[in-house]
């Protein structure tokens, strides 16, 4: 509402009236059952506020107004970055309101209504923020009671998240249902039987407000509030994972253990939550520039030339076979089909090797590019085939099956001189074409809701045609090429790498003397990314056990983490003590004989870590309850 809209409002002529002089209001921002938002300027500080008012009345009633004003206060004492500070709280004539804050921006709720659902990396962030707000607001013993995307606001010039109205919605009864108050949709079983309230009702808040931002749908629904608020208490609420949304599976576990009907089987605390929110962003590292450009494009044999190619290549094919005849077409055919893209596919490794990557790099390289994929294609999400990807399988499978068949003809033909050829390498030809276009035109209907390039390539460049293709680039590098820094690494592999390279500079006679010393290598890693695995693991558990270290199993898991890494840095400790030794080596600074004990003793560590890392294997085995399917349990 512009300022001259509002001209007509007689409350809003009013509240002007009382506040001429600090604070001139411009417009109305909007409105709700627990009060009225005004965008305003602070006259003497000449900066943007926003005013929450408190209808007028609810401000008669003198304890919902002493209540209010009470929990504003408490909540103006609250200084953390997420979340929205509060001036002033004030009583003027008959007008009860608080300043907080302008934040230029949308709330959580409008990002849902007019975008759709949250990528899943964008969700974990914004919901780490909101739980950091939450940890904060539970540790100065302040319960926020109204956990919901309209309190949760995305300031646009940063994307920093901002939770407003700690505790002051449910002072104002804002909401109200059957005495109850806070919103249906977004409340906890125990706030909707007006029961005891503290900071795990907000975490099951905060649980439904990320089904909802990952869905775009509310965990439940009803006709009315009260129905909503019986499906709160008696229902549970649909796995996230049983949707078939694209969410990742850490943020998916959580927001279901947020929402869990008894307060004790959801997390500990807010900590706890943005403690595994952290740990599943962290695992999202930055791929170099070098790597995201192969694979989304240098990798891949998917682009306009290669269509022109296969063109040109049938009738190229073809021409060779009416000027030389059938056998030296078909071996130009089988020719340009496969030893042209493998020398494609080796010219792209070999422009990767230079700059100092491996084959082992692209594992990690192809895993970001699907899940960041999958996130951006859920935007448009759609179930199963459409008509004309159908019609084109459907052309596909038939001209694929008369080309096979068609090949064992020409191939018949060719060996017995048999004068059918003409015939059936036409039919070959056609066939072949029909394929071709029917499966291209398939894989690009696909590709809208399916990134179909990035997994075939994938399985190419992590098969043996890719393993192939990087041996053979790196024999044409040779051993001369500069290595960059490998900041993605893990560190092992970083080392490791390091290590080979050294030991393949070698001279032949002395790679001889240290003969084991790859395989050894290649141990180390293994052994050392096991245990960073078992390590993540076990700090999730102790996370999702928080602070309470009475718990039986707390102490027996930090024994287990301090175990794992232990031994994580005596491999990685191993590694370095090969690489350093290497090192050496090449300076003349040590002999063959003093690298071959410290080599001996690196393999002392690998079985010792290879022991722990079979012992915990077989206890999780025993232990651990079979997993129930979610889409048969729901």
């Amino acid at each position: 509402m512009s300022r001259s809209d509002t001209t007509v409002d007689p409350l809003f002529l009013e509240f002007q009236l009382a506040l001429a002089g600090r604070y001139s209001i411009d417009r109305e921002l909007g409105r709700g059952g627990m009060g009225i938002v005004y965008l305003a300027r602070e006259v003497h500080l000449d900066r943007p506020v926003a005013i929450k008012l408190l209808p007028p009345d609810r401000a008669i009633q003198t304890t919902l107004r002493d209540r209010f004003l009470r929990e504003a206060r408490v909540a103006a004492k609250l200084s953390h970055p997420n979340i929205i500070p509060i001036h002033a709280v004030e009583e003027r004539d008959n007008f009860v309101f608080y300043v907080m804050a302008y934040v230029d921006g949308e709330t959580l709720a409008q990002r849902v209504r007019q975008r759709g659902p949250l990528p899943g990396s964008e969700a974990t962030r914004i919901f780490r923020e909101v739980a950091w707000a939450l940890a904060y607001a539970h540790g100065q013993g302040l319960v926020h009671r109204d956990v919901k995307p309209d309190n949760i606001l995305l300031e646009s010039a940063t994307g920093r998240v901002l939770v407003a109205d700690f505790g002051i919605a449910a002072a104002a009864g804002g909401g109200e249902a059957d005495g109850v108050t806070g919103t249906p949709e977004f409340m906890s079983p125990e706030q909707a039987l007006g029961g005891h309230i503290d900071a795990r009702s907000d975490l099951y808040g905060l649980g439904a407000t990320a089904f909802y931002a990952c869905t775009g749908r509310l965990p439940f629904e009803g006709a009315s509030p009260t129905e909503v608020l019986a499906k709160q208490v008696t229902e549970p609420a649909p796995p996230l994972a049983s949707l078939g949304l694209p969410v990742p599976r850490k943020l998916a576990a959580l927001v279901d253990r947020c929402m869990a009907k008894a307060p004790a089987d959801r997390p500990p605390s807010a900590d706890a939550v943005a403690e595994q929110l952290s740990l599943a962003l962290e695992q999202r590292r930055e791929l170099p520039a070098a790597l995201r450009a192969f694979v989304k494009r240098y990798g891949r044999l998917d682009g306009g030339g290669t269509l022109v190619g296969m063109f040109f290549l049938l009738i190229g094919s073809n021409i060779v076979s009416a000027l030389f005849g059938g056998t030296p077409g078909f071996a130009t055919f089988v020719f340009g089909l496969t030893v042209v893209p493998f020398a494609y596919l080796v010219g792209a490794a070999r422009r990767l090797t230079r700059l100092g990557f491996t084959h082992q790099d692209l594992g990690p390289a192809f895993q970001a590019e699907s899940e960041q994929a999958r996130e951006e294609l859920s935007v448009e999400h759609r179930r199963g085939p459409t008509p004309l990807e159908r019609i084109l399988g459907a052309a596909a499978r038939v001209s694929g099956t008369i080309f096979g068949l068609s090949a064992v003809t020409v191939y018949l033909a060719l060996r017995h001189s048999m004068f059918m050829f003409m015939d059936a390498g036409a039919v070959f030809a056609l066939s072949g074409a029909v394929t071709l276009m029917s499966t291209i035109g398939l894989l690009a209907m696909q590709q809208r809701h399916r990134d179909v390039d990035t997994e075939f390539w994938g399985k190419v460049w992590m098969g043996r045609i890719g393993r192939l293709a990087f041996g053979i680039a790196r024999r044409l590098v040779g051993r001369g090429q500069a290595t960059s820094a490998m900041t993605h690494r893990a560190t092992e592999l970083s080392l490791g790498m390091a290590a080979e390279q050294l030991f393949e500079s070698l001279p032949k006679e002395t790679r001889q003397e240290l003969g084991d010393l790859p395989a050894l290598l290649g141990r180390l890693q293994n052994d050392a990314q096991l245990l960073r695995k078992h390590y993540t693991g076990l700090q999730e558990a102790i996370a999702d056990l928080g602070d309470d270290a009475s718990a039986p199993q707390h102490a027996g898991l930090r024994a287990d983490r301090d175990a794992v890494h232990a031994k994580l840095g005596d491999a990685v400790g191993a590694l370095e003590t090969i690489r350093l030794n290497l090192l050496r080596l090449h300076a003349g600074a040590a002999t063959v004989a003093g690298l071959t004990t410290h080599l001996g003793l690196a393999a002392e560590v690998s079985e010792e870590v290879e022991r722990l890392i079979a012992a915990r294997e077989e206890t999780e085995r025993i232990l651990k309850p079979p997993r129930q399917d979610p889409e048969r349990s729901g």
